[in-house]
């Protein structure tokens, strides 16, 4: 029970409940203390020492359900009950025909997997099982195209080849006995990969999940499914999260930079220049200011949603962050981004300004307008957007004046770069005034260009 203890716990790390060494610990003292016999108790047990919180108890209860499905926990204490049926099975042994020794003589020419399964005894089938799953390392499996290596190499330990010469010797000599194997022997090939089944779901989880994460980060945000949105959102709030977690925590110690020694010197004149207090060349930070333009209309639609979440995310790292969204025109959005929820604040500022024919001219002039102001030499502007302006003028005069203005102007565009100037597309004009041009195409380039822009004031 100890093994499947440690088994379940890796399969919980799998399932997204953070395991500690003392949890686990914690976790077995009160399994040896309640015992075995009782499911529920031990379920409930195990979720109040290891879930902390509701969305791990869910994960915890079915990671559980699913772990003891076919493994019973108080299976050494279920032999005593076992008992009786044992005494009239034997019992019903005794009173076969005559004829039961000369064919209890003829299967003992059998292997032990052919006598198991004609015995048709499913404790020592199981255990077989059981024992095969550990000799092969089935708690190793990783990845969906594993199942028939692993399986194949669980039945190879139980003696399959033994059994298959077994197979052919009855069916010289004993047809009907030999059919009776046959079927035996598919259910068991049937009860293997349904355990090799169980085995992926629990270890096999966390890869699984890590390896269609891998394939939609690198998924172009335009061409995303409908079925694949709720899964990119999800994957955006963790890019989010990462973010929070890295730069938005404060520092404790202030980094101290080089030894000023002349300062040191002045300063210790009094006791004979001895360095009782030290000075030091601090590198000087600028606070971070950040204004966002982000485009919200009908040509972005399928990535604004994902942009939106990200600049969500920066008024929780940075303190002082502008947002403004723009199709046909353009309004200031950053109250909404910091008063309300994320879905919230996307439904309302696409229902005010998003899915319109875009007009970059038309918005730059809204911003020279009434948010000039906003742009200082401290200040990094982001643009989101495609840079396509519907052929009307692109008022580029404007984002010279920003760049001239600001410290930096970091565009963000989610085409190609083999895209760009084609069309309506205006980026060769803009990007002569951008201190940083970034194609993000892919939720991984997304995340790599926020974290360089925020990573900067740190």
């Amino acid at each position: 029970m100890q093994e499947n203890l440690h088994r379940f716990f890796r399969a919980a790390r799998g399932a997204g409940v953070h395991v500690s060494p003392a949890e686990s610990i914690d976790a077995m003292r009160a399994v040896a203390s309640i015992g075995l016999s009782d499911r529920t108790v031990l379920r409930d047990s195990l979720l109040l020492t290891l879930a902390k919180s509701e969305d791990e108890k869910k994960a915890l209860g079915a990671c559980f359900d699913l772990f003891f499905a076919h493994v019973d926990p108080a299976q050494p204490e279920a032999k005593d009950d076992e008992a009786p049926q044992d005494a009239a099975s034997s019992e019903a042994q005794t009173a076969q025909p005559s004829d039961q020794p000369v064919q209890d003589e003829a299967n003992a020419e059998l292997g032990p997997l052919a006598q198991m399964l004609l015995a048709q005894n499913t404790a020592d089938i199981s255990a077989a099982i059981a024992n095969a799953s550990s000799a092969v390392g089935l708690s190793e499996i990783r990845y969906f195209t594993q199942r028939g290596l692993f399986s194949s190499r669980m039945l190879e330990t139980m003696g399959i080849q033994r059994l298959r010469d077994d197979l052919d010797a009855l069916n010289d000599r004993n047809p009907a006995q030999a059919e009776r194997l046959q079927a035996a022997l598919d259910g068991l090939r049937d009860t293997v990969r349904d355990a090799v089944a169980q085995a992926l779901a629990l270890y096999g989880r966390e890869e699984t999940e890590n390896l269609r994460h891998e394939i939609l980060r690198n998924a172009q945000l335009s061409r995303i499914e409908p079925r694949q949105v709720a899964e990119m959102r999800a994957l955006i709030r963790q890019i989010a999260r990462r973010l929070r977690e890295r730069y938005s925590k404060p520092r404790k110690r202030q980094r101290r930079g080089h030894l000023d020694v002349r300062r040191t010197l002045r300063r210790n004149a009094a006791w004979g220049s001895v360095p009782f207090l030290t000075a030091w060349k601090r590198r000087h930070r600028d606070r971070p200011k950040i204004v966002a333009l982000c485009d919200v209309s009908g040509s972005v639609a399928r990535v604004s949603d994902f942009f939106l979440l990200l600049i969500h995310s920066l008024h929780d790292v940075v303190s002082d962050v502008r947002s403004f969204a723009f199709s046909g025109h353009l309004i200031e959005v950053s109250e909404i981004l910091e008063q309300k929820s994320a879905e919230e604040a996307m439904a309302e500022i696409m229902h005010k300004v998003g899915f319109g024919s875009s007009d970059y001219g038309s918005s730059l002039v809204d911003f020279e307008k009434q948010f000039m102001a906003a742009v200082t030499p401290q200040t990094t502007v982001i643009v989101l957007g495609d840079a396509r302006s519907n052929k009307l003028d692109p008022r580029a005069d404007i984002l010279k004046a920003i760049a001239e203005r600001a410290k930096r102007v970091v565009w963000l565009n989610p085409e190609g770069r083999m895209t760009w100037g084609w069309g309506d597309s205006e980026m060769p004009r803009y990007q002569t005034f951008c201190n940083v041009v970034r194609p993000c195409a892919t939720a991984q380039q997304l995340e790599r260009a926020v974290s360089d822009i925020v990573s900067a004031y740190q």
